[in-house]
């Protein structure tokens, strides 16, 4: 994903918005008719303070004085229906954009490939998600709405103005290239720094989720204190920027409400002289002070949105760069397609190489067939490539060449639900949501039986100890699954496949990093798991390679020998030293 020059981000982007807001045409056309409504009532006003004074208090009568308080009366009264109205729809329409977008956004994100979350951090993207979809909220249904608002009242003013006295408006207008310029020069700037701001924020709070996330590790290695303080300069950064936003819009704004007070001083002069020469009536003066007052007061609001609309523009571009980027997975078809031998698996002169290190083969011409029913165990020295083939299988990347075949069909013809269907991964750390024991385990069959999840505990060997959870399977987990041994979490993560009931089981030895009565215990349940099933093993422990039907010994991304336990000890040298350094404690046990 790539950030579009500050210097490009412009207020068209905010046209992009359309997309969102056209489904809810009637709304914008209600919310419209208010506005108009609204401020045709609002520049009435001012012919109502005309009447008041010219018929009311120059006439000397109290029945004319009372009509005219009864008439500016009734327009307040509209004026607040009307009110009402718009800031409803337009506060209603703010906050369901934002919630569109976050939700496209979102089913957007969750598709892309994982090489994606290589180049862009994880708290970024939230904070997409929730600051700038709050901000476009605000936008939309406050900001927005203000600006069109005194767009309105500030043409209608104008007009009123000519209207009631051509000379005043005259000095008018000469004002408006004056109050402009500094709003047009200024907010190039407050646009700047209002992405700059929006970035440092979004950096805050990725670098906080890092923390948060691996909150033991800095616990364990006391970097507190360290942690502490690189936050505290981060923060301190993004207020940095945040002053020079804020004194860029607040100098803005003095500079307008100075040129725009200073020619209503101006033209209270000019006016005062004819109302005293007897040219002008004192109705007409107020009526033309009220206008002057709402053209000024338009100006003053539209320079203020006018930085907040420029942030608007930043975050809708923030927005729409996740919401259009493609994932480098094309889908070719949605339908089924017939597999023969649905578990069977091929590997085909694979090469690959991740797209964040393109000059660097991951694997290399690599083979591999693997028989429905049987178990092939990869094992060889870190780097080898075993985790990669994982990757490939489940169709996270592509390889650049040769094929990867599923009961005889190119992966990549097949639909990625069917294929991810096929198979089950059990990895060495497994994933648990912030949910309670029964959403784990039925997270990849959401239509189980409350039967059938429990039926798959037991034969993961889980049910035990869940049972003795306060709640049962009703107890939550807490973050990442905080609340279980690693044993405990393993044996949920098989009990989870177990129910998936996959065609295909990948296993990254689940039971290297358990203490021996949870790896008896998770042995167990994988032998379950394991039986009839096509297996692929990235073994780590002899008790795994002994139960595998074949042994691929990986080195450089390519298989360089293939047996069994037995043969490979005669045959490899690489397998030799494998088994004396990495399998050498269990083999004297």
């Amino acid at each position: 994903m790539t950030e579009p020059a500050k210097g490009t981000r412009k207020l068209s982007t905010l046209l992009q918005l359309v997309q969102f807001l056209s489904p809810y045409k009637g709304t914008m056309i209600a919310a419209a008719v208010a506005l108009i409504f609204t401020a045709a009532i609002t520049l009435s006003v001012g012919q109502g303070i005309r009447i008041i004074i010219d018929e009311g208090f120059a006439s000397g009568s109290q029945q004319q004085l009372n009509r005219a308080v009864v008439i500016l009366l009734t327009l307040s009264f509209l004026m607040a229906i009307g009110t009402f109205i718009r800031f409803y729809l337009v506060s209603w329409l703010g906050e369901r954009v934002s919630a569109d977008m976050r939700s496209a956004v979102f089913s957007n994100i969750i598709k892309l490939h994982p090489s994606f979350f290589e180049d862009n951090r994880s708290g970024e993207i939230m904070s997409r998600l929730t600051t700038d979809t709050t901000l476009l909220q605000t936008i939309i249904g406050s900001s927005l709405s203000m600006a069109l608002r005194s767009s309105l009242t500030l043409v209608g003013a104008m007009v009123m103005l000519l209207v009631t006295n051509l000379k005043l408006t005259g000095m008018v207008l000469a004002c408006v290239p004056l109050v402009l310029m500094p709003i047009i020069l200024y907010g190039r700037r407050v646009r700047n720094l209002s992405n700059a701001s929006q970035d440092s924020i979004a950096h805050v709070g990725s670098y906080a989720g890092e923390i948060i996330q691996n909150l033991k590790t800095v616990q364990s290695y006391t970097r507190e204190d360290f942690e502490t303080k690189a936050f505290d300069v981060e923060v301190e950064n993004a207020f940095l920027i945040a002053r020079r936003r804020i004194r860029q819009r607040a100098v803005l704004m003095a500079v307008v409400i100075l040129l725009v007070f200073g020619g209503l001083s101006a033209m209270f002069w000019v006016g005062g002289n004819d109302v005293i020469n007897g040219t002008m009536s004192g109705g007409e003066l107020a009526a033309f002070v009220f206008y002057a007052i709402m053209v000024a007061t338009a100006v003053a609001t539209i320079s203020e949105v006018w930085g907040e609309l420029m942030r608007a523009a930043g975050a809708t571009d923030r927005l729409l760069d996740l919401l259009h980027e493609d994932s480098l997975i094309v889908e070719q078809q949605d339908q089924i397609l017939p597999l023969q031998g649905a578990a069977r698996l091929h590997i085909a002169g694979v090469s690959f190489s991740y797209p964040s290190r393109p000059e660097e083969l991951a694997l290399k011409d690599l083979e591999l067939d693997v028989e429905e029913g049987k178990s092939l165990a990869l094992v060889g020295p870190s780097g080898a490539g075993k985790s990669t083939v994982f990757e490939l299988l489940q169709r996270f990347y592509d390889p650049q060449q040769g094929r990867i075949l599923l009961g005889g069909q190119d992966i990549r013809a097949l639909p990625s639900r069917q294929l991810r269907q096929s198979l089950a991964v059990v990895p060495q750390a497994p994933a648990m949501f912030t949910a309670d024991v029964a959403y784990n385990i039925g997270y990849g069959k959401p239509d189980a039986t409350e039967a059938e999840i429990i039926a798959a505990a037991k034969a993961a060997h889980a049910d035990e100890f869940i049972r003795r959870l306060p709640q049962g399977y009703q107890s939550h987990l807490g973050e990442q699954g905080v609340r279980l041994s690693g044993g405990q979490r393993q044996r949920i993560a098989i009990a989870r496949a177990i129910l998936k009931d996959p065609n295909i089981l990948l296993l990254d030895e689940a039971t290297s990093a358990l203490d021996a009565e949870s790896e008896y215990q998770v042995q167990l349940a994988l032998e379950e798991l394991m039986h009839n099933r096509t297996t692929i093993i990235i073994a780590h422990r002899l008790s795994t390679i002994l139960h595998a039907d074949q042994i691929a010994v990986m080195e450089h991304g390519q298989v360089v020998a293939r047996g069994t336990h037995q043969s490979l000890l005669a045959s490899s040298d690489l397998y030799q030293r494998l088994a004396r350094l990495q399998f050498q404690d269990e083999a004297v046990a």
